[in-house]
């Protein structure tokens, strides 16, 4: 339940962040955290959602969960590296006269997937999985992204529980109450502080992407990656604008005279990707026939249908009338009876 603020201010209620004993229990000896629950949910979603679709366009069943053992593995570590390598670099190797935390590189209960590396390096091992199954990436990619952002709203729910990624303080009635004891509640700033819950906005955001992205699928029946390209432009302008909020530690890049968070200049990069790739595919590749769920040679009949040519291919001693002779001994023109082959 909301806590009301004193009255005479212009704040109405508050969100509150969820006490720090519920960011982790302990059953037996094995320690949950509530930021790797909020992940499994999100990928359990995803997968459901990308059978479903997957099967509607024709695919094999099967293939769905072979795809996720390598694109899962190879998101998680793409999600961790982008934010050991480009989020926070200084503190897990000690740059700028900090000290090190190589220890904690692993400890990816602890909060910390950067959701740009989890693309790209996810991307990469659902491409490998494709490849080994004889199916399109692009059909693939087109049947599991609206279950990539739900599993991305999900997702940002563990940030919740962390009480990290917020934003700005804010006197929005919304304003989100991080825990003044919190590594990171921003020094300087009084206890009782409340701060734009970006986890929230992105989670919204992201469901909302859901939302849009079946409704085009299903008007237009969006092709060749097309609806990709459309969840990487969607995703893009919405961490665009989350990145001019939150506050949390990024490095500054300036490029031209503009000084931008780096998150925000990937996020730029994605809104330009998407629309280049999304022109292309429309302009260029979508007027060309559908080519279907499988890679060129590598439809399931092809061998039998293969098979089936040599095996039905007729003989010189069948293939013409009068090469027979009927038990009265007379040729057999062809004319009237039976065909000796069916054909």
């Amino acid at each position: 339940m909301m806590p009301l603020a004193a009255v005479g201010t212009n704040i109405l209620a508050s969100i509150p962040s969820p006490p720090s004993e519920f960011s982790k229990f302990s059953i037996g000896p094995l320690t949950i955290h509530a930021y790797a629950i909020c992940i499994m949910i999100g990928i359990v979603a995803a997968m459901w959602i990308a059978s479903r679709r997957w099967r509607a366009k024709g695919g094999p069943e099967d293939v769905v969960w072979d795809i996720c053992i390598w694109a899962i593995p190879f998101g998680i570590v793409g999600g961790r590296l982008y934010h050991v390598l480009v989020t926070d670099p200084e503190y897990y190797f000690g740059l700028q006269g900090q000290s090190a935390h190589l220890s904690e590189i692993p400890q990816i209960w602890a909060g910390g997937l950067g959701i740009m590396g989890a693309i790209s390096l996810g991307s990469l091992g659902a491409w490998i999985a494709c490849r080994r199954a004889g199916v399109r990436l692009s059909a693939f990619l087109d049947a599991a992204v609206p279950g990539v952002l739900l599993a991305q709203a999900f997702g940002r729910w563990g940030n919740w529980f962390n009480q990290e990624l917020f934003g700005k303080p804010t006197t929005l009635p919304w304003g989100l109450e991080i825990d003044p004891n919190s590594y990171n509640f921003p020094p300087g700033l009084p206890a009782g502080t409340l701060f734009q819950p970006t986890f929230l906005y992105e989670s919204l955001w992201n469901v909302a992407g859901v939302f849009l992205l079946l409704a085009l699928d299903r008007k237009f029946k969006l092709r060749r990656a097309s609806l990709f390209w459309t969840y990487i432009l969607w995703y893009g302008i919405g961490r665009t604008i989350m990145e001019t909020m939150r506050i949390d530690a990024a490095d500054t890049i300036t490029i031209v005279g503009i000084g931008l968070r780096v998150h925000m200049w990937l996020a730029i990069v994605m809104i330009i990707m998407g629309i280049i790739g999304l022109v292309f595919v429309l302009t260029r590749l979508r007027p060309l026939p559908d080519p279907g769920v499988y890679l060129k040679g590598r439809e399931p009949k092809a061998e039998v249908a293969a098979a089936t040519t040599e095996t039905d291919e007729p003989t010189k001693d069948d293939s013409k009338p009068g090469n027979s002779k009927p038990a009265d001994g007379k040729p057999d023109t062809g004319e009237t009876g039976p065909a000796t082959q069916d054909k």
